[in-house]
């Protein structure tokens, strides 16, 4: 048995709408659901289900999380916990993708594991569903759908009730770096100042 090959982008391709929709959150004042770190970058959709991206040396990193509704996999304490049988994560995988495998602190649970070498996202081979899709994470952060900052941004009082343009959050998107310009063209009433902060975490 072998890795699964995965067709997510490379972390870099997932920073820019990661910071974008984290600098959103931070202006909003929701500041501890999208956020980094200097060795990690987190994802919650506030609803329970949470993905954590965690870097190591020498280019690698790996992705964690887990959906409450629709993760099937059990994994480590989550098996014992649920008396289920336990769906090996880790397996055909290197040592380093248990570098840092603590769920906190979004979950008790994780239900996947994926590990980046650098080239390629891969996972250990299983049938089931382990709740990466339904987690919305690349929904979230993808340079062709802008729905959810446009849900989260209607509610700045620069607006009037009006969703922001599709160019000011294609721009905000596409930037190399989240501008005081580009957030506020997006959110305007709301944190600039704290909006940029964070979303300059994304390194």
């Amino acid at each position: 048995m072998s890795l699964v090959k995965l067709d997510i982008p490379a972390p870099e391709k997932l920073r820019r709408g990661w910071s974008a929709l984290a600098a959103v959150y931070a202006a909003r004042g929701w500041d501890r659901d999208v956020y980094a770190t200097p060795d990690e970058w987190f994802y919650h959709d506030g609803g329970g289900n949470w993905v954590c991206l965690r870097f190591r040396g020498e280019g690698q990193a790996i992705l964690i999380g887990h959906d409450h509704e629709y993760s099937e996999t059990y994994f480590g304490d989550g098996a014992t916990y649920f008396q289920e049988e336990e769906t090996n994560l880790l397996e055909c995988a290197p040592e380093w993708w248990s570098f840092n495998l603590n769920p906190k602190p979004f979950g008790e649970w994780i239900g996947f594991v994926y590990g980046w070498d650098g080239e390629k996202w891969e996972r250990a081979c299983y049938d089931i569903q382990d709740g990466f899709e339904s987690v919305g994470l690349l929904e979230a952060c993808s340079f062709n759908s802008t729905e959810l900052l446009k849900v989260m941004a209607s509610d700045a009082p620069g607006l009037n009730g009006k969703a922001p343009s599709e160019e000011a959050l294609d721009a905000l998107i596409a930037g190399e770096n989240v501008t005081y310009d580009l957030l506020e063209a997006v959110v305007p009433g709301w944190n600039i100042e704290a909006g940029v902060s964070a979303a300059n975490k994304f390194t």
